[in-house]
């Protein structure tokens, strides 16, 4: 659609420039047809000749405000001016360059045609004047090839003209690329063998470069070296840069602008980076020549510079902008091969070679694009020439690189191999030393391990000595208590049993009376009554009755406190239980402190605070040991500071944990405290601050074992002379897999 558009608007445009060019025509045959014909050649053809790259029969003029239609361009006929090249050079510029030529036909043969054999132009407009009929043919680079003479992608157009008339043509050349314009003038047959002798020779080149590739790919593919695949995508650019080059790509993407006209400036930029990579890849410039990672780098962001002017349509910026990059780049590339081949690179030998074969190639073609070489069939397929010799000396380049990397890899391995079996006579000289220092050194290990396993024998009696000493020393503590406790209620007993015998001896008197008054016949029935009543007032049988119920609710009453003390002993132990059971944390307690009764003295007041607790899963025994330990040492701590004055408190408290998974035990005394400077040695093993023979230090260790062993944490707070706190925090269920 934008195309017709396009062609539409030109339409209109060449109606109206015809329409003003019928009225300069009389006047501009009057005045100008004498100055065209001294001014300028008249091309004429032949029926044996083919008339090749006139260029120098023209003449050029270029319009800067490209605005100007033919019948302007008849009126600033005195701005043309002679071209010195065979083949018209306009460089690359965004203006409408105008060529002018007179021709005449002496042949009168039907098919004369004029070829344009570039086909990256964007635009041609042909003009033909004879006599008083004006041809106009327009032909872009985005339209589909049938529309032209030829269906390829050269510009053809054909030249109806009377024999020997003079005709007067004009062409109107636009392009976003270097404009050159090389012109024949031949009829069809020799125009169809100048396009088939092209795309042969275009076919060879593609061929090679697909050659290349594919043989290049297989490499990748069966050796695995990532530098022929590197080298597969370098070649893959060049090769489609030079294929839009000649025009190929508008036969597989017709009416696409982008294959059309933008495909040359894109694959340019991207073959410059490809070049770059492989470059980097190929010569190991990393290793042979760091510093000049920079400029390849540079170059790399020259092209993406290119790439995105391209993208915000600036072809000629972008053109000429990879032009540039590739020409600095090229001198950059050079350098480095040459520094890398200096320091040591045997690669960058061929490389060197093939560069500079495809440099000079290029070199070449712009030349002969300046006109300082002539337009030929060589200079014109240049650097398709240089190309398929760089990629062929670059291929054997890449195959030589990995010759020499196996070869270094070889020799690499042979000093690796004589490094080896040296290294093996080595180590087994060593081997036969070291077995005797090894011989040696286990003989004094074995005596050294002798003694340590000694060392460690005596180490566990003495252990096992002072864990019995700790548990001789709670034993005594809890044999001291227990019978402090069962005293006296035995006491009750021990002191009711005389009177209740002496009561009940009494009573048994009594009885042995009565039985003698009964059965006496001598006496009345009133006199026996006497007598009996006599003899109860004697003994008091009433205050006899109460002192007996007295001494026997006492008896009941020691025996009672005494089960309840074995009892609470019963629970403190729970010698039954080694595994975690569910227990009462308050009863333990209590239990505890019935054991400690003997060291609570009158002086020190116990307030005990019990929270509502549900039981918690542990060993009851080895917890009740814990409270055994800590309520010892509060007590020890109250007496060292009141001795046998009164004023010491000991606050026993329990309660649900803030997190509500676990329950705490408080206890808290009002003694001297715990220093800070000995607060974080108070849980290690054989620590204590009292005299000898009063503590093993082996307490609060065991303690804190006990409280890790159930998942939980002692909590210490203290200040000297005020007192101390220790809070057990322990889970109300055990995580135990």
């Amino acid at each position: 659609m934008v195309t017709e558009n396009i062609a539409r608007q030109i339409d209109l445009g060449l109606e109206k420039s015809v329409m003003a060019f019928r009225i300069f025509f009389l006047a501009y045959l009057f005045l100008g047809s004498w100055s065209i014909s001294v001014a300028q050649p008249t091309i004429q053809t032949t029926s044996q000749h083919v008339i090749n790259y006139f260029g120098k029969a023209v003449s050029i003029f270029q319009d800067s405000s490209n605005n100007l239609t033919l019948a302007d361009i008849l009126s600033k006929d005195s701005l043309f001016r002679r071209s010195t090249m065979i083949v018209p050079n306009f460089g690359v510029s965004k203006f409408n360059n105008w060529i002018k030529f007179k021709v005449v036909d002496r042949t009168a043969d039907a098919s004369l045609v004029l070829n344009i054999s570039n086909p990256v132009i964007d635009e041609i407009t042909l003009y033909t004047i004879q006599g008083s009929n004006i041809d106009s043919t327009v032909l872009q680079l985005a339209d589909s090839l049938g529309k032209r003479r030829f269906d390829h992608q050269f510009y053809t157009f054909h030249l109806a003209l009377e024999k020997d008339e003079p005709a007067i043509c004009y062409l109107k050349v636009a392009g976003t690329k270097q404009v050159l314009v090389p012109m024949t003038l031949s009829d069809e047959r020799a125009v169809v063998g100048e396009i088939s002798r092209f795309d042969f020779r275009s076919g060879i080149y593609v061929g090679i470069m697909l050659t290349m590739l594919l043989y290049n790919l297989f490499l990748y593919f069966s050796a695995g070296d990532r530098h022929y695949l590197v080298y597969v995508h370098y070649i893959f650019w060049v090769a489609v840069a030079q294929v839009a080059i000649l025009g190929y790509f508008q036969r597989f993407f017709p009416n696409s602008i982008l294959a059309s006209r933008h495909l040359i400036t894109f694959a340019g930029a991207m073959s410059g980076i490809a070049s770059v990579i492989f470059v980097k890849s190929f010569l190991n410039v990393r290793g042979y020549a760091p510093k000049l990672l920079k400029w390849l780098n540079l170059v790399i962001i020259g092209d993406v510079i290119a790439l995105s002017l391209l993208l915000f349509n600036k072809p000629v910026i972008s053109y000429n902008t990879v032009n540039f990059v590739a020409a600095t780049g090229s001198v950059i590339v050079l350098l480095t091969a040459l520094r890398t081949y200096k320091n040591g690179n045997k690669s960058a030998k061929l490389f060197l070679i093939a560069w500079g074969i495809f440099l000079g190639s290029v070199i070449i073609y712009v030349l002969k694009d300046y006109g300082i070489l002539p337009y030929n069939l060589w200079t014109a397929h240049i650097v398709q020439i240089g190309a398929s010799l760089e990629a062929l000396l670059l291929s054997f380049a890449l195959g030589d690189k990995i010759n020499l990397y196996r070869k270094e890899k070889d020799a690499s391995q042979a000093r690796e191999l004589a490094s080896s079996l040296e290294n093996e006579r080595l180590i087994r000289e060593q081997n036969t030393l070291l077995e005797k220092k090894v011989e040696e050194r286990t003989r004094a290990l074995t005596d050294s391990n002798e003694s340590l396993h000694e060392a460690l024998r005596d180490l566990k009696d003495a252990q096992s000595q002072l864990v019995e000493a700790e548990k001789m020393a709670s034993l005594g503590q809890l044999t001291a208590g227990v019978a402090h406790e069962i005293n006296n209620p035995i006491n009750f007993v021990t002191s009711n049993v005389a009177p209740l015998k002496r009561d009940i001896n009494m009573v048994w008197e009594t009885l042995d009376a009565i039985e003698q008054m009964a059965f006496d016949e001598n006496l009345a029935l009133a006199e026996k009554k006497e007598r009996i009543q006599l003899f109860k007032e004697e003994i008091d049988i009433d205050y006899l009755k109460t002192e007996v119920d007295f001494l026997l609710k006492g008896m009941h009453d020691g025996a009672h406190r005494t089960a309840e003390i074995v009892k609470s002993l019963r629970i403190f132990s729970r010698v039954d239980e080694d595994t975690v059971k569910f227990a009462d944390i308050n009863e333990g307690l209590e239990s505890t402190m019935v054991i400690l009764g003997s060291l609570v003295r009158d002086g020190i007041e116990v307030e005990k605070i019990y929270g509502d607790l549900p039981k918690v899963e542990c060993h009851a025994g080895k917890l009740n040991q814990v409270f055994l330990n800590v309520l010892t040492n509060a007590i020890y701590a109250i007496n060292e500071k009141f001795k046998q004055e009164s004023g010491g408190q000991l606050r026993i408290a329990t309660g649900i944990h803030e997190e509500g998974v676990s329950v705490f035990i408080q206890i808290v005394d009002n003694g001297i405290g715990i220093p800070e400077e000995i607060r974080e040695k108070i849980f290690e093993p054989f620590f204590t601050t009292k005299d000898v023979g009063e503590g093993t230090g082996l307490g609060m260790s065991i303690a804190y074992n006990t409280i890790a062993k159930h998942h939980g944490k002692i909590i210490v707070d203290s200040t000297v002379g005020e007192g101390t706190s220790f809070t057990l925090v322990i889970p109300i269920e055990q995580n135990i897999l």
